[in-house]
């Protein structure tokens, strides 16, 4: 299981530092709220790893700039391939939310909630873009594995 999720994260990864550099490449053509979509993505990651090893989080709604969402993208990811690699995918993972409420959660089901997530709302940034005229990237998974 830790294998999948390493090529998950990897591909997520990968598309992440891709729609960057093509963010960047149109700035000016972005709608208002593409980089606060993008960064709350990011953040939502590196929120979660931080729940995992007990570090400070960034804000849920903190907006970056593409260039620093690049760095903290590549940041999350080896910070989770080094999560991957010591730790239990069954060990729970005693958490609050950004509203305070306290929950318990194995690592298997974060981790999959984090990679969804990315999913979910790189199809909300690819929708802006196509309304914005901006021809996107395909991030389909199959397409990465070819």
């Amino acid at each position: 299981m830790k294998e999948f999720f390493v090529d998950i994260f990897e591909y997520h990864h990968h598309f992440n530092q891709k729609l960057a550099d093509l963010l960047i490449e149109n700035v000016s053509q972005l709608s208002d709220r593409t980089i606060p979509l993008f960064s709350h993505s990011i953040n939502a990651h590196q929120i979660w790893n931080s729940r995992i090893i007990n570090s400070k989080p960034l804000g849920v709604h903190q907006v970056h700039t593409l260039e620093k969402c690049k760095i903290l993208d590549k940041a999350n990811f080896e910070e989770t391939l080094k999560i991957l690699s010591e730790q239990d995918l069954q060990k729970n993972i005693n958490y609050q939310n950004s509203k305070g409420e306290k929950f318990e959660k194995s690592m298997q089901h974060i981790l999959f909630h984090i990679a969804n997530h990315f999913s979910h709302h790189r199809g909300q940034i690819i929708s802006d873009l196509r309304q914005n005229g901006i021809e996107p990237i395909v991030t389909d998974y199959i397409f990465y594995k070819r």
